[in-house]
């Protein structure tokens, strides 16, 4: 027996053990992105689809891990250093910081043109319901009210209550296309209004004078929700300015002094400071948002 073969064939024992646990490791990674990858793409999809954009969200989901990738690797080059193992960590802080980052700002976008839909259709509701009283008044029904806003083609509100009318005439129920007009939406002004019709529907109450008062009440609300925007605008500006005092600092003192800051940086102390900074930061801005946001 030739023992001079035993050391290699231990060590290609010792690399096939590796390479098999690499394998399945990598495996493993890429089944998760992938499945991360699909979900969130069919949750954008629906949101996508909600707001009346068609876009790819598969293209959304690879274009932000792309940017996501390439924004890690800038992080980590632009503050890590391979020669310790301080520089290391801090680059895989700054660079999962932008990864971080990145990967939220199409959620972020799809929110706010979500808020900003729902504001327009929240006022152009008030307007609409005084047009279906008025279309009521006049002799027509509930369907054709709601037709009527439809072919006034003002956009939101007259694609949500267009895929309302469809849903009616290839058979749906009228009150299960109100539900799904309800959980599309998501106002609950619009609440207010399907409640009001449903219970006219069912007793047979004059939908003229409720769809009247609801507006009047809209309205009002409306005001009162401005109102209180107005007052507490300086505790939001507040909030901003005190959240972007620490990170303004931190660039004038890179501009200043970038060698004392690099070591800040890639230190184990200067990591846990920063670390500390920013949950603090994200705390404050929790904290702020409940206090000047006042449901009415």
């Amino acid at each position: 027996m030739n023992f001079a073969a035993f050391p290699w064939m231990i060590a290609l024992l010792y690399l096939g053990c590796f390479g098999l646990m690499a394998y399945v490791l990598v495996t493993g990674i890429r089944d998760a992105v992938d499945g991360v990858s699909d979900q969130y793409s069919r949750q954008t999809s629906r949101e996508l689809e909600n707001l009346f954009l068609f876009i790819p969200a598969q293209r959304i989901a690879s274009l932000s891990q792309t940017v996501s990738v390439i924004g890690f690797f800038l992080g980590f080059l632009s503050v890590g250093n391979l020669g310790s193992p301080q520089g290391i960590l801090a680059g895989l802080v700054a660079g999962g910081f932008l990864f971080t980052l990145l990967q939220a700002i199409p959620t972020l976008v799809i929110r706010v043109l979500k808020v900003r839909r729902l504001e327009q259709f929240n006022v152009q509701l008030t307007e609409a319901l005084v047009t279906m009283s008025n279309s009521l008044r006049a002799g027509f029904s509930v369907q054709q009210a709601f037709e009527a806003i439809v072919q006034e083609g003002r956009k939101p509100i007259s694609q949500e209550f267009g895929v309302f009318v469809q849903q009616t005439r290839v058979g749906v129920r009228f009150e299960d296309a109100l539900k799904n007009l309800e959980e599309r939406v998501g106002s609950d002004d619009l609440t207010l209004m399907v409640r009001a019709v449903e219970i006219a529907r069912q007793t047979g109450g004059n939908l003229t004078e409720v769809f009247e008062l609801i507006a009047s009440t809209i309205r009002e609300r409306t005001r009162i929700e401005g109102k209180i925007k107005s007052m507490t605008a300086m505790g939001r500006l507040q909030g901003i300015v005190v959240g972007m005092i620490p990170i303004f600092l931190m660039i004038v003192l890179f501009m200043l002094d970038p060698a004392m800051m690099m070591n800040f940086v890639t230190s184990l102390e200067g990591i846990a400071v920063l670390l500390l900074t920013v949950v603090l930061l994200l705390a404050g801005f929790v904290v702020i948002r409940k206090i000047v946001n006042i449901e009415v």
